[in-house]
């Protein structure tokens, strides 16, 4: 028998549930309510018959480095053997299947019949995408839909016509980080923290409560299929490197393109639980196979000197960020911004990025510091120099001599 560790209230809810068609699965930042699902749906994987189950995100990048990775995560810590087609992206066990599938175009999913969905993110979708999966759940046998999600948008039709609206089909779970008795002290206080800098954000991301982002820090951008960028951009060394290191939070690399005055950000990395030699040996296996030069600046987060070293002792060239906030903001404000549509993470993060607001209701001219990993370490990147930086002959020489 496969036992694992699971968060009580997810399972009895889910367990308590299985004769209803929808799961709505909604609440705040850390409450563990996407691995509890990762871990039914392994659970229905191991132990179904002739199973057929999806997994659905709007876009395939956001698919791959989010459900796809947490299922798989758990079926190896679990050890249970499963095939893998990763072109097709399918995992096989016995006669039960699990697709991974974006729905950027909701013809993909059109001719599709499934036992189980599981939409993460469900926030990003239209209405119309959820209704073209709701029909897609029709597979012989038992069916069911589950939707994750935080409530950014009160007004979002999942509020309004799944958890607002009574439907004897539909089953609503509400979390916190609370549930979680798994979650680092740290990243709870990050999230009891949102109380001094904005109720809003409290609201959505502590107490898991639908709210209107409002006061967001960037609106002029462009978001962009990196085959569309100018020749320049789409390869050849970046002009520089933004990191903000983390450990509990993500560790976040961003990619800098400087062309005809306008910025072309990508994200790299965006990963937690990254010690430095974790972060260099990614580095040294990005720079040999995009065979950038080690005398690229990456710019870093300016309160972690001893990383820092670590990396120039590794052979880069690494240089501290100029951290006044006000400063960066203004500089990437400064000229036109364009983010390639494959960084999932700093998408979202950017929309949410937003200013501070006192409880009497007045904006202050400061963001508020909680989901902010990828905007810091883009802000690193345009704000510090203009010029990248001489290599060093002594770190160009560690490295070779390795």
């Amino acid at each position: 028998m496969v036992k694992i560790q699971v968060i009580g209230t997810f399972h009895r809810f889910i367990l308590n549930n299985q004769d209803k068609r929808k799961l709505v699965i909604y609440g705040g930042a850390g409450s563990g309510k996407s691995v509890a699902v990762a871990q039914w749906i392994v659970k229905r994987f191991y132990e179904g018959d002739n199973l057929r189950i999806l997994c659905i995100r709007k876009t395939l990048p956001s698919l791959r480095i989010t459900s796809y990775l947490l299922i798989k995560d758990v079926l190896n810590q679990l050890g249970i053997i499963y095939e893998e087609n990763k072109s097709e992206l399918t995992l096989k066990h016995r006669n039960n299947t699990i697709f991974f599938k974006s729905i950027d175009d909701p013809e993909k999913v059109k001719s599709f019949e499934a036992n189980l969905i599981w939409v993460e993110e469900a926030t990003e979708l239209s209405k119309e995408d959820y209704l073209q999966l709701d029909l897609r759940t029709r597979r012989a046998g038992e069916n069911q839909i589950i939707l994750t999600f935080n409530p950014i948008d009160a007004f979002h039709w999942a509020i309004t016509d799944l958890v607002q609206k009574p439907d004897p089909t539909v089953a609503v779970h509400h979390s916190t980080y609370k549930d979680n008795r798994f979650l680092p002290q740290a990243y709870i206080d990050t999230l009891e923290s949102l109380i001094d800098q904005d109720y809003n954000y409290y609201r959505i991301y502590t107490l898991g409560e639908p709210g209107v982002l409002e006061n967001t820090v960037y609106s002029q951008y462009k978001i962009e299929d990196i085959s569309n960028w100018p020749d320049p951009c789409r390869a050849g060394t970046p002009s520089r490197l933004g990191i903000d290191f983390g450990f509990n939070d993500p560790t976040v690399i961003v990619s800098l393109k400087v062309h005809d005055n306008e910025n072309y950000v990508k994200e790299l990395l965006y990963k937690p639980k990254l010690t430095n030699s974790d972060l260099i040996s990614f580095l040294h296996s990005t720079f040999r196979t995009n065979k950038w030069p080690y005398s690229l600046e990456i710019v870093c987060d300016s309160a972690e000197p001893n990383r820092i070293e670590e990396l120039n002792r590794a052979g880069f060239n690494a240089v501290p960020a100029n951290k006044d906030i006000k400063f960066g903001i203004d500089q990437v404000k400064s000229r036109k911004l364009h983010i390639d549509s494959e960084s999932v993470n700093g998408i979202k993060e950017i929309r949410a990025y937003s200013y501070k607001k006192n409880k009497d209701g007045r904006v202050l001219d400061e963001p508020i510091d909680a989901f902010n990993h990828f905007c810091d370490s883009m802000r690193y990147a345009i704000a510090t120099g203009a010029t990248e930086s001489k290599p060093n002959s002594s770190r160009l020489g560690k490295l070779i001599i390795r």
